[in-house]
């Protein structure tokens, strides 16, 4: 007698909030983008499921998502961009906003006053696109890749109700993470980033294999691909993230009083003690990490302000005081 085969368990560890935490209705989403429809196709245990080894398939179950979820008429990103996974980056946005709402008695602030700046925005415009639909905050969506910028702006230019909440800003000097595009009079709620994990092109083809090789076996279809896709400043960045974040934590002290959170996501866990030590070094008065979790996959924002507890305490009592959607309870 064969062993008797166990189904996947449902998806875990998504944020409470998270619309992604159920396996996904490949039906109801082939219906609202039809281009999903091909790449449907029945697995192992008779469940309707997609290759997440086939970059195009991947591509459009996240386009599906996006428009489904997050009332877009259209999203599209060009060849060898980065396809962003969405109920990850659902995630994050859901998780910094309890951050928020812990300095806002339980109250997560919400509306056109909350403003957000994304570094490194990329062709697909995710987090403004999640941050405004979610919690109606107001975006500037920062980038140093000239087509990026287009590519976001073309998706904003065909939903015209995306496009008095998310600005769009070229960064002209690829060492500048926030001089050259954080205006002189502005201020800031929170900072997003969701940085290049790798030190170079083979160290990026490396990730791409193992993960292929850590996709669960119910959504795999014969041999393994190369799920490779994204352009040189979206997946590496000399140095890695260890550098990437480290100047971002260097370069943020100069705005430190003119935004509450700084914020990253950290893809490998043995560089937290070092980020620890360089934002305790210039002088930030609090850190927290955000731990998030989807399947088997591990991941973690950190977090950092320069405001004293006072200054938090003023700021969440005059920008945030309309807060509209409270927290639930644990």
């Amino acid at each position: 007698m064969s062993k008797k085969v166990k189904k996947p368990k449902k998806k875990g560890r998504l944020h409470r909030r998270n619309a992604h935490r159920e396996r996904y209705d490949l039906k109801a989403l082939s219906t609202t983008s039809p281009i999903l429809a091909p790449y449907v196709r029945l697995n192992k245990y008779g469940d309707e499921s997609i290759d997440f080894g086939d970059p195009a398939a991947v591509k459009a179950l996240n386009q599906a998502l996006l428009i489904h979820f997050y009332n877009l008429e259209f999203w599209d990103i060009p060849e060898r961009y980065l396809t962003p996974a969405v109920p990850g980056r659902a995630d994050y946005i859901h998780n910094v906003a309890d951050l928020m709402a812990g300095k806002n008695n339980d109250v997560i602030p919400t509306g056109s006053t909350i403003k957000c700046l994304d570094i490194g925005v990329g062709a697909n415009c995710v987090y403004p696109i999640v941050g405004n639909h979610e919690y109606g905050w107001q975006f500037v969506g920062v980038d140093i890749d000239q087509g990026a910028i287009d590519s976001a702006q073309n998706i904003l230019g065909e939903n015209v109700h995306l496009k008095k909440h998310i600005e769009l800003r070229l960064q002209p000097e690829s060492k500048n993470m926030f001089t050259g595009v954080f205006h002189q009079e502005e201020r800031y709620d929170l900072v997003v980033c969701n940085p290049p994990f790798h030190a170079n092109l083979g160290e990026a083809r490396f990730g791409s294999l193992r993960k292929q090789k850590n996709i669960n076996v119910e959504e795999t279809y014969g041999p393994p691909k190369l799920n490779f896709a994204g352009r040189s400043n979206e997946l590496w960045y000399k140095g890695g993230e260890k550098k990437f974040i480290r100047r971002m934590i260097t370069e943020s002290k100069d705005f430190g009083g003119k935004c509450f959170w700084f914020t990253s996501l950290v893809s490998k866990h043995e560089h937290l003690e070092y980020f620890y030590n360089h934002i305790e070094d210039i002088g930030a008065y609090e850190l927290n990490t955000l731990q998030m979790g989807q399947g088997n996959k591990r991941s973690r924002v950190i977090a950092w302000t320069f405001l004293s507890p006072k200054q938090q305490e003023l700021w969440a009592t005059e920008h945030w005081s309309k807060a509209s959607i409270k927290k639930e309870e644990e």
